[in-house]
């Protein structure tokens, strides 16, 4: 790995399984480090990436991380739009701007995959249409955040029709076909985060009578549908992923009624999906996801249910005896890394070469989403 070391310290022995190698599908990572898709909304107003956005992501690719999960991006020019200056791979024009920067990501020998993303019932920010599908015409709890340039309370969504659902999943098997076009490795599903196909997974949002609603089995009916018509489009040696949440950006506290045999269910089916891995992501990574019930993880509650598939944890996985304890305890077998990666673009360096860590952006000090932006920009980049 570029800037790494050839001498092994103590500390390097005590997080060396973070930088196995490590097989996911047909890829082979240099590393369990993977950086975690972030919300940045800095793409041109029409959806497509530009050298800020290069500048951003080269950083984490130099920095050593194996796997580079880029943000959402919508799937279609009708409804899925999350937020204004959302990336898209939605349009040909999209898929020639994404090209130049999945390269510059493999020159510095990262694997990349898009995050592929339909708003459902939060979105803030659609110019294409004044529709906002979703599972019930429930609206999302809570308020639009000001940092996506949302304001007042989430609009009341549309009732999705069977054809709705049809037209929303062939959108994704055609946004991935797309990546693929522009030469990514794989497509992550955002299921997760309060989203269109994390809303069919949620009881109160969800609140249909057909075999879209009802128990889990049937909740998770339109994940797995739309993971199988991927998986059918792109072939066996396209990467696909999906990502899982309990808590949304609408209503961070939410946890699923049904508790560990609900989680069971949805793991279990979305594992005979046709997906290569689970991607959970929790306010902590290794807090109990029930805590009054059991004491395991949501990622090992993941990887109960589905052994054979790769499983990547995320939230507040901030050091690297952190990510290190995650892996011996088989939780999981990859880790992604999100507001510590922003505070150290190098993060695999620095943990793998025994260099502190700075702390993670606290939302308090940063002073909103400008200064965030200027903080990951102006960040130096470590190497040694």
């Amino acid at each position: 790995m570029s800037g790494f070391n050839l001498s092994i310290s103590s500390t390097e022995r005590k997080t060396e399984l973070l930088f196995d190698q490590v097989d996911i599908g047909s890829l082979k990572l240099k590393n369990r480090a993977v950086l975690a898709p972030m919300t940045r909304i800095s793409a041109d107003a029409d959806g497509c990436v530009n050298e800020q956005m290069l500048t951003y992501y080269s950083r984490f690719a130099a920095g050593g991380f194996g796997l580079i999960i880029t943000e959402g991006s919508y799937i279609d020019t009708a409804e899925s739009q999350t937020y204004l200056h959302q990336p898209g791979m939605a349009t040909p024009k999209h898929v020639e701007a994404w090209r130049a920067l999945v390269s510059a990501l493999h020159t510095e020998g990262a694997a990349v995959v898009a995050q592929l993303q339909h708003s459902g019932p939060q979105s803030q920010g659609n110019p294409h249409s004044q529709r906002l599908f979703a599972p019930s015409n429930i609206p999302a709890r809570g308020e639009q955040l000001s940092m996506y340039r949302g304001e007042g309370p989430y609009v009341v969504p549309q009732e999705m029709t069977q054809e709705d659902i049809d037209n929303v999943q062939q959108a994704f098997v055609d946004s991935a076909l797309r990546a693929r076009d522009a030469g990514f490795d794989g497509v992550e599903l955002h299921g997760a985060n309060g989203y269109l196909i994390d809303a069919f997974l949620t009881d109160y949002l969800n609140q249909r009578t057909d075999h879209y609603g009802g128990n889990p089995s049937n909740r998770v009916r339109f994940a797995v549908e739309t993971a199988q018509r991927v998986r059918a489009a792109v072939g066996e040696d396209f990467l696909v992923g999906i990502r899982i949440s309990q808590g949304k950006v609408s209503d961070a506290h939410h946890r699923w009624a049904g508790g560990v045999d609900e989680a069971l269910t949805i793991f279990g089916s979305l594992a005979q999906s046709g997906v290569d891995y689970i991607h959970t992501t929790e306010w902590k990574a290794e807090a109990p996801a029930f805590p009054d019930e059991d004491e395991r993880s949501l990622a090992a509650l993941a990887k109960q249910a589905a052994p054979n598939l790769t499983v990547i944890a995320n939230g507040h996985i901030d050091t690297g005896e952190s990510a290190t304890s995650l892996l011996r305890r088989g939780d999981a077998d990859l880790v992604a890394i999100g507001k510590a990666a922003l505070a150290n673009p190098d993060w695999p360096i620095r943990v793998h070469d025994g260099i502190e860590v700075d702390a993670p952006f606290a939302p308090a000090a940063t002073g909103g989403l400008a200064t965030i932006k200027e903080a990951e920009l102006l960040q130096p980049l470590h190497t040694s």
